[in-house]
């Protein structure tokens, strides 16, 4: 499936679709974003892949990726940029923008280097519920 610029216009959450914690944290945001915001789309799609190339050289495999605006954004940024588009009290977790980059990536990198040992791993891609498929680009 080519990347659909209708379904793109939304913000774009890349993730590991492997990652029990990755899967995790999308049906966390499912379930607290304000409005029907978000797409999503595991690193391992074709439509992933193909955002990654089209939007950076190299696929960051530890990091949850948000394209929004046709800009890219990695690891504690984009983070920090997702939870503020979540429902009170998550959104207040923005205020953490104000620590410098090299610290809140140090504690996100050590996370995302653990995060299959520390939660584990699926056999297969996470898939969402029926109700929610049309926020997932294949």
């Amino acid at each position: 499936m080519s990347i659909s610029e209708e379904k793109t216009n939304n913000p774009v959450i890349l993730f590991d679709g492997y990652c029990n914690l990755c899967s995790g944290s999308i049906v966390f945001i499912l379930k607290r974003e304000k409005k029907d915001l978000f797409r999503f789309a595991s690193l391992q799609s074709k439509t992933g892949k193909q955002l990654i190339k089209k939007y950076k050289d190299s696929t960051e495999e530890d990091s949850v990726i948000l394209i929004e605006n046709k800009k890219i954004f990695t690891k504690s940024l984009a983070a920090l940029r997702i939870a503020k588009r979540l429902k009170f009290p998550w959104n207040l977790s923005y205020v953490f923008i104000i620590i410098p980059p090299f610290i809140r990536n140090y504690f996100y990198d050590l996370i995302a280097r653990n995060r299959k040992k520390w939660f584990g791993s699926r056999s297969t891609c996470y898939f969402p519920e029926k109700n929610m498929s049309h926020k997932f680009l294949e």
